[in-house]
C-alpha cells in the first residue's frame, strides 16, 4: 500500500505479485511498536516493485511500508508498494538483507514516551472501505525538522550528534535532506522552512489597477527593442490567438524591459458593441482566458513565458495578507516589518528567501535605477531646452518691443504730417489755442531753475557722481580665495627664504674676498721687506 495509517492486516500468508525487479522478499512477523514507520522485511530499496511473502504481523501504529494483505491497492490494484527507506533502515531483517544501516536497530522503535497503542486490523486500501480508528497521528513536517536538527536516532550512538549538527547547517541553508531515524523517510530542508537563515523582509508597491480596467501583463522572452520594433505584430498575433473577434481590440498600455533579457508587455481588451458603446474586458476574464492550456500554447508559441494579473487587493485579501505570515517567516519578524513599514498606505511587507530572490531584487533595483536615471536625463535634456527657447524667446520679446518703439514713433511722425497737411490753410482755432497756452505755461514750468528742471539738473548730478564714485568702488574692490591667498603666502616665506640664504651666501664670500685681500697685502709687505 502506498501510504498507510494502519498495521498489519488480516490474510496471513497471502503472495503478492508485483511488477518490477523481480526482487523477493520475505516479512516475518513483528511485535506491536508505540510508533514504527517501518516493516520488517529484506529487499533492495523500499519494495519498488519486489515480489513479496507476508506472514500475519502485529500491527503498528504508525506505518509507511507495513506489511499487509489487502483486498485493494491504492487504486483498486492488488500491490504492497513501500515508501522510500522502509527495507533495512533499521528493522529487524533476516539473513542476507542489504541496505542503508541494515542491522542497526531492533525489530521495533520502543516508542516515543510510550505511545504503544494497538490499532485494529482493516480491510481496504488508502481509499478502501471502512478504515477503523487510528491510535497515533502522523508527525507533522515540523515535528520531523526539529527530530532531525535535535535528536536524530539513525545510527544510535556518538555519532548522531555529528549528523544532528549537519542537519543543522543544511536547515541553516535552506538545502538537503535531513536523515533522523532508521524507520522514517528523510526530510527535505528548503528555503521555506523556519529554520533557514537567510531570509529577510522587504516591501513591494501595492498594485493601485482595479479589475474593471482590464490591466494583464505578458512577460515575453525577448528584448525590449525588438518587442517595441514588432509591437504591432504582437497585437495582431494576440487578437487572432483571442478568437479574431471584429468586436474586440487588444491594446497595450506599457512595455517595460526585465533582467535576463525580457520583457513586460501590459495589454487590456476593449469590446465595441454595435450601438458604439465600448468597455474593456475585466482582467480576471481575459486572465482565465489566457491560461486555457490551448491558449497558453500558443502564446508560447509567439515567446510569451508567463500571464499574470496586477489587480489591487481587497480589504479583505490584505487584512489575511498581513494577519498570516507566509510559510517559512517567524510571526515575530513578519510583525516587525508591518510596524516598520515607511508607507502603510502604498507598501506591502514581501518575505525574502535566499540569495536568488536578493539577486532577483537587486537586479530589479538596479534595473529601476537606470530607467530613473534615463528619464531624469531626457527631463533635464527638455529642461535645457526648454531654457534655450525661453532666452530666444525673451530676446525676440526685447526685439519687438524696440521694433514696436520705432512704429509707434513713426506712426506718430506719419500723424503730425498728415494733420499738418490736413490744416494747412485753415486758421487757428479755439481749442488749439486753449492747447497751445497750455503747452507753453507747462514749458515755461519746466524751463524754470527753481522748477522741475533745476530738480532734474541736480538729480542728474547726483546720478552722475553715484555713478563715478561706484566704479571707482567696484575696481577697489577684490576678493582673494582663501587656498589662493595660503598660496601665495608660501610663495611669499620660499623667497624670502631664498633671499636669506643668499644673502648669507653674498656675506660668507664677502667675507672670503676680505680674507683674500688681507692675505695678499701681507704678501705684498713681506715681499718689499725683503727686497730691501
Amino acid at each position: 500500500m502506498a501510504f498507510s495509517f494502519g498495521g498489519a492486516a488480516g490474510n496471513p500468508a497471502a503472495t503478492l505479485t508485483a511488477p518490477g525487479f523481480g526482487v523477493t522478499t520475505t516479512t516475518a512477523a513483528a511485535p506491536a511498536t508505540g510508533f514504527s514507520f517501518g516493516s520488517t522485511n529484506t529487499g533492495t530499496f523500499g519494495g519498488f516493485g519486489t515480489t513479496a511473502t507476508t506472514a500475519n504481523a502485529t500491527g503498528s501504529t504508525f506505518s509507511f511500508a507495513a506489511p499487509s494483505s489487502t483486498t485493494g491497492g491504492l487504486f483498486g490494484s492488488t500491490q504492497n508498494k513501500g515508501f522510500g527507506f522502509s527495507s533495512g533502515l533499521g528493522a529487524g531483517t533476516t539473513a542476507g538483507a542489504t541496505g542503508f544501516g541494515a542491522g542497526l536497530g531492533t525489530t521495533g522503535l520502543g516508542g516515543f514516551g510510550g505511545f504503544s497503542i494497538q490499532p485494529t486490523q482493516q480491510q481496504g486500501g488508502l481509499f478502501g472501505q471502512q478504515i477503523q480508528q487510528q491510535g497515533q497521528p502522523q508527525p507533522t513536517q515540523l515535528y520531523q525538522q526539529v527530530t532531525a536538527l535535535s535528536a536524530p536516532t539513525l545510527l544510535s550512538d556518538e555519532r548522531d550528534s555529528i549528523l544532528a549538527k549537519w542537519n543543522q547547517l543544511q536547515a541553516y541553508w535552506g538545502t538537503g535532506k535531513g536523515y533522523y531515524s532508521n524507520n522514517n523517510p528523510a526530510v527535505d530542508f528548503t528555503q521555506e522552512n523556519p529554520f533557514c537563515r537567510f531570509k529577510a523582509v522587504g516591501y513591494s508597491c501595492s498594485p493601485v489597477s482595479k479589475d474593471e480596467d482590464g490591466f494583464v501583463v505578458l512577460v515575453l522572452n525577448k528584448k525590449e527593442a525588438d518587442v517595441r520594433a514588432l509591437q504591432q505584430q504582437l497585437v495582431e498575433s494576440l487578437h487572432k490567438i483571442l478568437g479574431n473577434n471584429q468586436s474586440l481590440t487588444v491594446n497595450v498600455d506599457g512595455v517595460k524591459a526585465l533582467s535576463s533579457d525580457q520583457t513586460e508587455v501590459i495589454i487590456y481588451l476593449v469590446e465595441r458593441s454595435p450601438n458604439g458603446t465600448s468597455k474593456r474586458i475585466p482582467a480576471t476574464t481575459l486572465f482565465s482566458y489566457v491560461e486555457q492550456a490551448n491558449i497558453k500554447v500558443q502564446l508560447t508559441q509567439i515567446g510569451v513565458a508567463m500571464s499574470m494579473t496586477r489587480t489591487e487587493l481587497s480589504p479583505a485579501q490584505l487584512k489575511q495578507l498581513l494577519q498570516n505570515a507566509p510559510a517559512g517567516v517567524d510571526p515575530i519578524i513578519w510583525e516587525q516589518a508591518k510596524v516598520d513599514n515607511p508607507d502603510p498606505e502604498k507598501l506591502i511587507p514581501v518575505p525574502m528567501v535566499g540569495f536568488k530572490e536578493l539577486l532577483r531584487r537587486l537586479q530589479i533595483q538596479e534595473q529601476m535605477t537606470k530607467q530613473h536615471q534615463t528619464r531624469v536625463d531626457i527631463i533635464s535634456s527638455d529642461i535645457s531646452d526648454l531654457q534655450k527657447n525661453q532666452a530666444t524667446t525673451v530676446a525676440k520679446i526685447a526685439q519687438y518691443k524696440r521694433k514696436l518703439m520705432d512704429l509707434s514713433h513713426r506712426v506718430l511722425q506719419v500723424l503730425i504730417k498728415q494733420e499738418i497737411q490736413r490744416k494747412s490753410g485753415y486758421a487757428i482755432q479755439v481749442d488749439e489755442e486753449h492747447l497751445r497756452v497750455q503747452l507753453d505755461t507747462i514749458q515755461s514750468e519746466l524751463n524754470a531753475p527753481t522748477q522741475f528742471k533745476g530738480r532734474l539738473n541736480e538729480l542728474m548730478s547726483q546720478i552722475r557722481m553715484q555713478n563715478h564714485f561706484g566704479a571707482v568702488r567696484s575696481e577697489e574692490r577684490y576678493n582673494v580665495d582663501a587656498d589662493l591667498l595660503r598660496e601665495i603666502k608660501q610663495h611669499l616665506k620660499q623667497q624670502q627664504d631664498g633671499l636669506s640664504h643668499l644673502i648669507s651666501v653674498i656675506k660668507d664670500d664677502l667675507e672670503d674676498i676680505k680674507l683674500i685681500e688681507h692675505g695678499l697685502s701681507d704678501s705684498g709687505h713681506m715681499r718689499g721687506g725683503m727686497l730691501s
